[in-house]
Order: structure tokens, then sequence, then C-alpha cells
């Protein structure tokens, strides 16, 4: 078979990925932002819901709040009994999921195209009609309490990243863990979850976005028919703590009974529609991402000093943190392993990344994202992810362009900026009876 040449720049360059002119946008008369990709080549539906509430949201005394109601939005409402959302859901072979971070809280839907009538109006309902019966609200109180056990006080990773952010922020609500602090979630009262259900799920703080094998004038009219009866509230009122800039470095110590210590180290970062977001993703990449990455090679592979590492960015509304975790091996001194990987951070942060490891950061970094953006599951997702993080959908399109542009020395640049000793906290935890000596 003879085969026709393709240019490289063809396959691999930064083509803007194609629909841009098939989404369409609205904002209903109460507020609500709607985006919808119809995409044809499969007969189904994914839905997300993004509410603008997360645990950035709370305060003391009422943490935890933005993850109870996700779980409570499951409950019933004044027209559904608790459970019936799922069943009717279900029935039509449609699944559903919902998930709270720092700055959102998001729900979930794939169902298939017949089912969006359906769909709507259940999402609508629980938005304007959400029960709260007592009874459901102390069943719930007391499933959230166990998954905070698992998730926080049973799990050392968990258990040591909540007391390092917590240690990292001193005023900013980013302190605050989303399951909520122990004494929260046994105190918090039916009115305190009714007033922020109203403050948040307002319509005019929601931004819904369908991408699927539907009728764009087809489902605005649906999603007007049972959204836009939904009165908007007053806007929430601007988030005004401010985090004073970090001028020392944080330390926090644990010991419990383990095998393997941990480090987290929490590095104050920019808020996710920072310019410099392209550079983050990439210099992560090249420090974390698989087993090529520079820290795995030294750490992991060359000294022995660690059995894994790894990290992520917390994108937010407002500046966060980066994180860079160490798993050791069981006899290994944390001090030892800190200063290897501070010797690894300066290093990049000095003398840059090389062509190579910013081709194959580049190369995984487009995989990723056409991977998502490959069905309708991830443009729904994206589509909200930049509606709401950075202002505007749009901007999805232009993802590979702005990753194609990054450079070497902004990957330097970035890294000389973020690694910064005085601003981050460290977390190490040992096991019961090891010493973890200061530096």
């Amino acid at each position: 078979m003879k085969r026709t040449a393709v240019a490289r720049s063809a396959v691999y360059g930064p083509a803007e990925p194609a629909g841009r002119d098939q989404v369409h946008a609205w904002r209903l008369t109460n507020g609500m932002q709607v985006i919808i990709w119809p995409v044809h080549h499969i007969p189904n539906v994914a839905l997300n819901l993004w509410v603008r509430v997360g645990s950035r949201n709370e305060q003391p005394g009422i943490t935890g709040l933005a993850h109870f109601l996700e779980h409570m939005m499951f409950n019933g409402t004044r027209t559904r009994a608790p459970g019936e959302f799922d069943r009717l859901m279900e029935a039509q072979g449609g699944a559903n999921n919902a998930f709270t971070s720092d700055d959102v809280t998001v729900y979930e839907d794939w169902f298939p195209a017949g089912a969006l009538a359906l769909v709507l109006e259940l999402e609508a309902d629980r938005v304007a009609n959400l029960a709260f019966v007592p009874e459901l609200i102390e069943s719930e109180r007391s499933v959230v309490a166990s998954e905070r056990r698992l998730r926080v006080e049973d799990n050392s990773h968990g258990l040591l990243a909540e007391r390092v952010q917590a240690a990292a922020f001193t005023t900013h609500p980013y302190r605050f863990p989303t399951v909520g602090w122990p004494q929260d979630i046994r105190s918090w009262r039916r009115e305190d979850l009714q007033r922020f259900q109203r403050t948040y799920y307002a319509p005019n703080n929601l931004t819904l976005t369908l991408a699927g094998d539907i009728d764009p004038d087809e489902s605005i009219a649906l999603v007007r028919r049972y959204f836009e009866p939904i009165p908007a509230q007053a806007p929430p009122a601007p988030l005004a703590a401010q985090e004073p800039p970090q001028l020392a470095e944080r330390r926090v110590r644990l010991r419990r009974k383990i095998q393997t210590p941990l480090i987290q180290c929490a590095y104050k970062a920019p808020a996710a529609a920072d310019a410099r977001a392209g550079a983050i993703h990439l210099l992560m990449s090249v420090l974390m991402e698989g087993d090529a990455s520079r820290l795995h090679r030294a750490l992991v592979e060359e000294r022995h000093l660690a059995i894994e590492v790894g990290g992520h960015w917390q994108e937010g509304f407002d500046p966060g943190l980066l994180w860079v975790s160490l798993t050791l091996p069981q006899h290994t001194d944390p001090q030892t392993a800190l200063a290897a990987l501070d010797a690894e951070l300066a290093r990049v942060s000095a003398e840059g990344v090389t062509q190579a490891e910013l081709e194959r950061a580049r190369n995984l970094a487009m995989v990723g994202f056409w991977k998502r953006l490959a069905t309708i599951d991830g443009k729904a997702h994206l589509l909200g992810e930049y509606a709401v993080f950075h202002d505007q959908w749009e901007a999805l399109f232009e993802e590979p362009a702005r990753l194609a542009t990054v450079s070497r020395e902004q990957l330097r640049a970035t890294a000389a900026d973020l690694f910064a000793v005085e601003r981050r906290t460290v977390g190490i935890l040992a096991s019961s009876g090891t010493a973890v000596a200061d530096r």
C-alpha cells in the first residue's frame, strides 16, 4: 500500500480544536450561564452544572458546608423523594456524579439524548426545591463524618495534606479542609445549610454546560423552561480575606505508626487564570510526570531516596498552592530526601530545562488535552472549566497555541519564582519514635 506523506507540523502543531463555531452560549434572564456544544457522533449527552462555591466560601464554624450540600443534593426535594433522582436517571440509562473542591461544586450527568428534558427537570428541581429534612441531615452528617475518617484521619497522605494546607494560609479560607473540621461537621444547623444553599445555588451563580447529540435551539428552550423560573438572588459577597505574603518557611511535623515516611512541600502559587499557567503545567510535567521525569530519575532511580514522587497545582480563583510530594523508603532520613529535592529544584531554577524535556512535556500536555477533548464528557467539563475559572469558554480553543509558545526561559523563570523556600510550607510525617530534626 502506498503511504501518503503528511507534514509533521500538520499532525503535532498547535492546531486550533475544531468546533468553536458550533458552540452556543446564552445568559438566562435570571443570570444563569448556559453553554452548549452539539456533537453528533454518539447519541448521548454530558451535562455539567458548575456552582461557584467551595470551602473558599466558608468560615470558622461552618467549614464543610459546600461538601455537605453536595451530599444533600441527592437526598430529595419538596417534590421528589430521596433516591428518586438516581432512580429516574438510571431508568433512562443515565449516570451521575459530583465533586466539591476549594472553589467549586460540580454536578455531572451522562445520559441518552432522549432523556435531556427529564435530566434538566431533575437538575432544576433540586436547585430550586432542595429538601432539608432533619432526619436526612443527621443521617448524612454521619456519612460525611465517616468520609472524613476514611480520607483524612485514617489516611496518612490526607492527614498530612490537611495539616500542611491549614498551616500554609493564615487568613485565606483556603486553609479550611473541603470535608470540614470535625467539630463543624457535628455542629452545623439546618438554618446554616438553608442559608448557604440559598446564597450560592442561585441561578446567577451557576454555569450549565451540555455536550452531545442535541439541537442548540431545542436544548436552550428546555433549559429556559426548567431553569428560568428560578429567581436570581443577590450575588454572594466578594471574598474579603487576602492572604498576606509569606516571609519564612513553615514546618509541620507529625508522627504515627507508618512504614513509609512522607514529605509534602506546598509552595505558594498563582491563581488558575494567571498568564503563566501553561508554563506551570509544563514545568510540573518535566519534574514529576512519568518515570522519565526529572525528580523520578534523580530521587527514585538514581539515589533511591524516594519510592514515589508526585505533585499538583491547586488551580483556583485565588492564589493557592503547588504541591511536591515524596513517599520515602522505610528507613530514609526525611531531611536527606528533602535536601536532595531542594537541590534538584534549585538546579532547575538556575539552569532551566533541556529542549528535550520541554518537548516531552509539551507532547504529554497536548496528548492529554486532545484526549479530554475527544469525549463529550471532556468537552462539557472543559467548557465549564474555562468559563468559570477563566471567564471565557473560548479560551479552551486557544490552549494548544498557548502551550506551543512556552519557552525554556519561561520554565526556568517560573521555577525560580515558584520554588522560593521562604514561601513554602513543609510537612513531614515520620514513624512513631523516629526523630525528625530541623535542618
